[in-house]
């Protein structure tokens, strides 16, 4: 066992999946699975720090033949001993965003990546100490996924993105039937969170739950076990979120009263993919009166104040993406960390990382890799104004459903999140309290009947970055089914 890793035999690695050294894992039904599964190991990252003790998978799974469109996916599972351990899929949102980029890199995944660019540190509040995580990259065109169909990247949508991602999924549990039946949960923030509301279209974590759940209908032992998600500082509903955030704002004198009443009376009724033309100059003076922050942040220096690794570079791609994402979403704008983006921008385009992620086999990711797509963002399609609806269908389902909000994030703020909760009508089985991290408040929680909220004090948009103590407390909890704690946690 070399830096903590399994070896790559495929001998011996057969041997162990197929032994009774591992009673929790199913039998593969064929030996191209265990060839295939294995063919995707990880046997070790450029820069991947000694004390590595769980195993890890990589690669891509097919999900349209005729336009060559594939997801890339990552695997971090929990070390060996701690098996069977729940499943779950991680999604990020954008739309365009990288789960590798973020999710993985930045917020719960097992590595972080230095300055430098080459050389990767251990996590110590990464999820997969409490499950297997499992991070997808999509649509395709969306970090290392791909597509050889240049048009997929002017017309992507809502609808195509949660019927390839369920699609992904039936297909990597043949890879990976080990986790067939076992309890399997979908997480994810901010654009992930949003949900149409018809039942023609779909949208990442919302909509693939809702895609699963109805696919497992009559099937008395379904192969995807699938339980609940959680979402965080997620786009929920177009009315309620844009009324919370320009109340947010003002709240927070990131605009003025002026502002703040023209917002209210030219944008709340607004379709937020198609705003008017006075939506947009509202948003244009809010956004010239909030100055330079970072939106998603509002507390947290920007990069050019705390690290010396930022570039003219990453300023001048901050500014493009604020001017550019004026469609859907106009509130939306800004970008998370600039200096993190950078060191992973570094890192995966390294051929010698790419090689040992199994990613751009291929070279159709002929283009240099980005944490995010502004293509995609940008020209993204379909996608309705209110997820409400699908909540109630999954919570009259007895789905497992939690959200949480980081309270100092302006992009989503948690004042539309309540706004939108509360539209929802639910019964609260435990009023509002504050919940502990040892003896210090760690934010606020309300269990409601059929959803759980809870808040994370001093968060920004990414919760596990700016609290991965307190995020990893609320994901152990999620997984238990167990309401935060009001004495404190220790892990």
């Amino acid at each position: 066992m070399a830096d903590g890793c399994f070896p790559a035999s495929p001998i011996l690695v057969a041997a162990m999946l197929l032994g009774a050294a591992w009673p929790w894992q199913l039998r593969p039904t064929a030996a191209t699975d265990i060839g295939q599964q294995e063919a995707d190991r990880i046997s070790r990252l450029p820069g991947q720090p000694a004390d590595v003790d769980f195993p890890m998978y990589s690669g891509y799974v097919t999900v349209d033949e005729r336009a060559g469109r594939a997801l890339f996916y990552w695997l971090q599972e929990v070390a060996v001993e701690a098996q069977p351990a729940p499943l779950v899929l991680w999604l990020n949102g954008g739309p365009g965003c990288s789960s590798v980029a973020y999710g993985a890199s930045e917020e719960l995944g097992a590595f972080r990546i230095r300055p430098d660019g080459a050389t990767l540190f251990l996590n110590r509040y990464r999820w997969n100490t409490a499950a297997n995580i499992l991070f997808l990259d999509s649509p395709a065109g969306v970090g290392y996924s791909y597509t050889n169909t240049t048009s997929d990247l002017y017309n992507s949508g809502d609808m195509r993105t949660a019927r390839e991602s369920y699609t992904f999924l039936v297909k990597w549990f043949e890879r990976f039937p080990q986790y067939k039946y076992r309890d399997f949960y979908i997480t994810g923030e901010s654009y992930a969170g949003k949900q149409p509301d018809n039942n023609c279209t779909w949208h990442y974590v919302p909509q693939l739950s809702q895609l699963v759940y109805q696919n497992n209908k009559g099937v008395k032992n379904p192969v995807i076990n699938f339980k609940g998600f959680m979402v965080g500082n997620a786009v929920t509903d177009d009315y309620h979120d844009q009324v919370g955030t320009f109340e947010s704002w003002w709240n927070h004198g990131l605009i003025s009263d002026a502002t703040y009443r023209l917002l209210e009376a030219v944008c709340v009724h607004d379709s937020a993919q198609h705003p008017s033309p006075p939506c947009n100059a509202a948003y244009d003076t809010a956004t010239e009166e909030q100055g330079d922050i970072d939106p998603y942040s509002i507390y947290t220096p920007t990069c050019n104040e705390t690290s010396p690794s930022s570039s003219s570079n990453s300023t001048a791609m901050t500014t493009k993406r604020r001017r550019a994402n004026k469609g859907r979403y106009r509130w939306m704008r800004g970008s998370y960390d600039p200096c993190t983006e950078n060191h992973s921008t570094v890192y995966y385009n390294r051929p010698e990382v790419q090689r040992a992620l199994h990613a751009n086999v291929s070279g159709a990711v002929n283009y240099t890799w980005a944490t995010c797509s502004d293509t995609i963002n940008e020209n993204w399609g379909d996608s309705p104004r209110s997820m409400l609806p699908i909540y109630k269908e999954l919570i009259a389902a007895g789905l497992r459903i939690w959200v949480f909000s980081g309270d100092t994030d302006s992009v989503v703020p948690l004042t539309g999140t309540r706004y939108s909760i509360d539209a929802l009508g639910l019964p609260t089985d435990v009023s509002w309290y504050p919940w502990y991290d040892n003896k210090q408040v760690g934010g606020w929680s309300q269990v409601y009947k059929g959803l759980t909220m809870v808040t994370v004090r001093g968060a920004g948009h990414e919760v596990p970055l700016h609290r991965p103590r307190q995020a990893l407390i609320l994901f152990r909890h999620f997984l238990h089914g167990e309401p935060m704690p009001r004495n404190g946690t220790i892990i």
